[in-house]
């Protein structure tokens, strides 16, 4: 018997005791979709050559080895799997990274098509794959997109947004995962704007524009996505968190909670119950903010548990899309996906290990003492035995020996890009 199934044997014991069965929580993590975004391999550089991000968005850093091609990309994420566990996870991708074999491919004609080397690479592994417009970095994305008051530069972002729903729905059918096609734009104002109401009602008429296409929810469904602010819109943006809430409950679309779209003090784990009172699905964007919407990689930190807690604890998991979005070019690319997907992982086991209907239990009968006591002590249970033992059985590297494959696939692959 290896240390690490004496660990966990000894880890079993310990949830046994509190009447948590840790191999129905490893069962239950196989379960688990992680849709990963592939824009932390190049920098939210996409395939366009547009030039510069623009948006709001920003990428630090110019560490070696970036991605410059969907071959590249791919084979990075290959590398990824190798050090992740879990085989139901999914593939994120935004439109910028179409594959257009050289021609010059307007976003507003945008096809199917122009995707097919990523669901050939998808359906060979056994991945979904998730979707998203790109309203950022484009020369007509300078002064709005679906607010735009030029009707014809607003017509052009509908007419990609009804594509991208069109792309989204094929990679449901020819995969057998359904596509979330999530809806963030970044129009707004840098500073104090008077009329906050116009650009929120052509933002409204343009949605409604794109969805007045029917689209078979058994393969694509649709989610708006908010932010608070933004590089250059600092004063005011058009989706905000109560503009993207409204719309989504009236019109049965998915709300997106990024955790780094709101002020820095505001947390999306404390809004999770509240949303499911009035949706039956949720999409997730799991990100870090560092004082502002800055994407640094998921850490294991207070937030991220307390995020997989109210997943686990109102039983919203099947329920719940969870995407990762967060871009570092300071680091090796692919080390960041495995630290971000590998600790988002953590944190549900670590969850779901916890003796749920004994918390419950305390708080119903108002004995708070106890409620307080075990929470704490839970913090000193040994998940990351469990942790460990679920990477060892599932065909990964067991803790921090993951580092070492990705330091020498940087030594023979990135570092000669």
């Amino acid at each position: 018997m290896s240390n690490i199934e004496k660990s966990y044997q000894l880890a079993k014991e310990a949830y046994a005791a509190l009447g948590v069965d840790t191999d129905k929580a490893m069962q239950a993590l196989d379960n688990l979709s992680i849709s990963i975004h592939c824009w932390q391999g190049d920098d939210v550089a996409g395939f366009e050559n547009a030039g510069s991000l623009s948006g709001g968005i920003q990428a630090t850093g110019n560490y070696p080895g970036k991605a410059r091609n969907g071959e590249e990309l791919r084979q990075d994420l290959d590398k990824l799997f190798t050090v992740v566990p879990g085989k139901n996870h999914k593939i994120n991708i935004h439109a910028i990274y179409a594959e257009t074999d050289g021609e010059n491919v307007s976003r507003d004609e945008l096809q199917p098509k122009h995707f097919q080397k990523w669901v050939d690479w998808a359906k060979e592994r056994g991945l979904g794959l998730d979707f998203n417009p790109s309203y950022f970095s484009h020369p007509l994305s300078e002064n709005g997109t679906l607010t735009n008051k030029d009707e014809n530069i607003r017509k052009f972002w509908i007419e990609h947004g009804k594509r991208c729903r069109k792309i989204g729905e094929y990679f449901g059918k020819e995969l057998g995962k359904k596509c979330v096609t999530n809806f963030w734009i970044p129009d707004g104002y840098k500073d104090i704007p008077v009329d906050r109401y116009a650009p929120r009602a052509l933002y409204k008429d343009s949605l409604d524009q794109i969805f007045a296409d029917k689209i078979d929810s058994k393969y694509n469904v649709d989610a708006v996505e908010s932010k608070v602010f933004g590089i250059g819109v600092e004063s005011y943006t058009a989706g905000s968190h109560e503009f993207c809430m409204g719309y989504a409950i009236k019109n049965n679309k998915l709300l997106c909670l990024d955790a780094g779209h709101f002020h820095p003090t505001e947390v999306i784990s404390n809004k999770i119950s509240s949303i499911f009172l009035y949706m039956d699905e949720l999409l997730l964007h799991v990100s870090r903010p560092v004082r502002w919407d800055s994407d640094h990689v998921v850490i294991l930190d207070d937030e991220l548990n307390a995020i997989a807690q109210e997943l686990v604890r109102g039983d919203f998991l099947s329920k719940t899309h969870i995407a990762l979005d967060f871009f570092d070019a300071s680091i090796n690319r692919v080390a960041a996906w495995a630290i971000g997907t590998r600790n988002t992982m953590k944190a549900v086991l670590t969850a779901l290990c916890e003796p749920t209907q004994m918390l419950k239990k305390f708080e119903n009968e108002g004995d708070f003492t106890s409620r307080l006591a075990m929470l704490e002590e839970l913090k000193g249970y040994p998940s990351s035995a469990v942790w460990d033992y679920y990477c060892e059985t599932r065909g990964v590297p067991v803790r921090e020996a993951w580092l070492a494959e990705i330091k020498q696939y940087e030594k023979d692959v990135l570092s000669k890009r």
